[in-house]
């Protein structure tokens, strides 16, 4: 049983679901579920575990979407994952929002938190010696273009826009 609030294409999950998250992708989402979703909203706890739920879901959507190609996965993926690991660790907010859509050429990533930091999302480019810092600049090299803005909730959306490649698949029609 999906351990969340599903309706249509948002998903929420919460706190006390993370750690018993599924481990199998069968167990997350019906193979079909997502198919005729072009757009999916997901709300997750602000906690470093619910990178890897939000990724699960990501990945199922995909493969509703018959998104099949590795490098686009890849990238999808890992702009994924920067964004909502620094929406958990610069927000002073319990939750964020990941929301993905897919548009002609386009696959867009965006992902609001509540705000409350004075830290500005921008690329740096730390030393070599430095372990954090780069993922904005994995964003920005991995996207075809990408962006912030702040809300009026003061919370903040950092987006991204990954190309689709060769490997998308869709169903034909009988």
């Amino acid at each position: 049983m999906l351990p969340t609030t599903m309706h249509a294409a948002e998903v929420t999950v919460a706190v006390r679901h993370i750690a018993n998250w599924p481990r199998e992708r069968s167990e997350i989402v019906p193979a079909d579920c997502w198919s005729s979703a072009p757009r999916v909203v997901f709300r997750l706890p602000a906690l470093r575990r619910a990178v890897p739920v939000c990724r699960s879901l990501a990945r199922a959507w995909l493969d509703g979407q018959h998104i099949h190609d590795d490098d686009t996965r890849y990238l999808m993926l890992l702009v994924l994952s920067e964004l909502c690991t620094n929406a958990i660790q610069y927000s002073a907010g319990t939750r964020f929002t990941c929301r993905i859509w897919r548009s002609k050429d386009l696959l867009h990533i965006e992902v609001h938190d509540r705000g409350g930091s004075a830290s500005v999302p921008r690329v740096r480019h730390p030393g070599g010696e430095q372990e954090h810092g780069r993922g904005l600049e994995l964003v920005a090299l991995s996207s075809a273009c990408w962006g912030r803005s702040v809300e009026a909730d003061s919370g903040c959306t950092v987006w991204a826009a990954l190309p689709l490649t060769a490997g998308v698949h869709r169903p034909t029609t009988p």
